[in-house]
């Protein structure tokens, strides 16, 4: 904890000044450290406040070490296999010793962390996310830099999590444990999506977009983050224009995730009766 606290320590100090004179040094073995200690999970960009239940911590010091990583790197060539690869950052590598299976030509930079258990198709990973145990990935799914993944997630194909790296103070998107996120849907901004909740195929969440439960007598609205084990399919409510009435798009809450409804093929049959499906 003490090395932890001198490299957030250090890594503000260059930050405040490089922003102050943009030719000052950059503490390079600094960030290279917490990079380091990313990838290997030991530090993250977010992570559950303790004292404040539900609610995530942001570290906005890691991701000031993510923003300069990508200042005191080159461009290197890397070749993996039949794979060309010319970037600024390294991939990740390792993946046998950490109990992760990753399926060709699934790609994750190094500074994301994957616990064991996490099975990737071909997709997409960015530094600084972190992917819980057990969670699939699924083909042609992404997530985006500094994103958090609980465990025992699925993210169905074509699936686009949001990254965020500026502003600092912004939360990033977190998907907690246990949690199905259909078949191309996105999920951006910042928005939590609650454990165990499942999203129909094809939902779009931004920090804006709203997550309407309109099960009771009067609707129940949500903005920026999903219910605990709600049931989401997409949607669209009117809004007037002087030009005339059109729908926007939202998320509808259609039910509770229970063990009634916790087999794919029970909750495939609710979503369609929704006019959904999980994929």
């Amino acid at each position: 904890m003490k090395d932890v606290l001198e490299l957030e320590e250090r890594i503000e100090r260059s930050w405040a000044e490089l922003s102050a004179d943009p030719s000052a040094p950059i503490d390079a073995a600094a960030v290279e450290a917490t990079i380091e200690l990313l990838d290997r999970g030991s530090v993250r960009v977010a992570e559950p406040d303790p004292g404040r239940d539900g609610s995530w911590r942001v570290n906005a010091w890691a991701k000031q070490a993510v923003l300069l990583y990508f200042r005191v790197r080159g461009l290197e060539t890397t070749e993996a296999g039949p794979f060309e690869y010319h970037d600024k950052l390294p991939l990740k590598h390792g993946y046998g010793s950490q109990g992760v299976r990753v399926v060709p030509p699934a790609t994750v930079r190094f500074g994301a962390h994957l616990e064991p258990g996490v099975v990737l198709m071909p997709s997409y990973v960015n530094i600084g996310a972190y992917v819980g145990a057990g969670t699939m990935v699924d083909t042609w799914a992404t997530v985006g830099s500094c994103a958090q993944i609980g465990a025992n997630v699925h993210l169905s194909g074509r699936v686009g999590i949001g990254g965020v790296l500026e502003p600092l103070q912004a939360a990033p998107v977190v998907i907690e444990d246990g949690a199905f996120i259909g078949s191309r849907c996105i999920v951006v901004e910042g928005v939590h999506v609650g454990r165990g909740a499942v999203l129909g195929a094809g939902v779009v969440l931004t920090g804006n977009t709203p997550v309407i439960d309109p099960r009771g007598p009067e609707p129940a609205e949500h903005r920026g983050r999903v219910p605990d084990g709600a049931i989401v399919v997409p949607g669209t409510r009117p809004r007037s224009f002087p030009a005339g009435e059109y729908g926007l798009p939202c998320g509808l809450v259609i039910g509770d995730r229970s063990e009634a409804t916790d087999d794919k093929i029970r909750l495939n049959d609710l979503l369609r009766d929704a006019g959904s499906s999980m994929s």
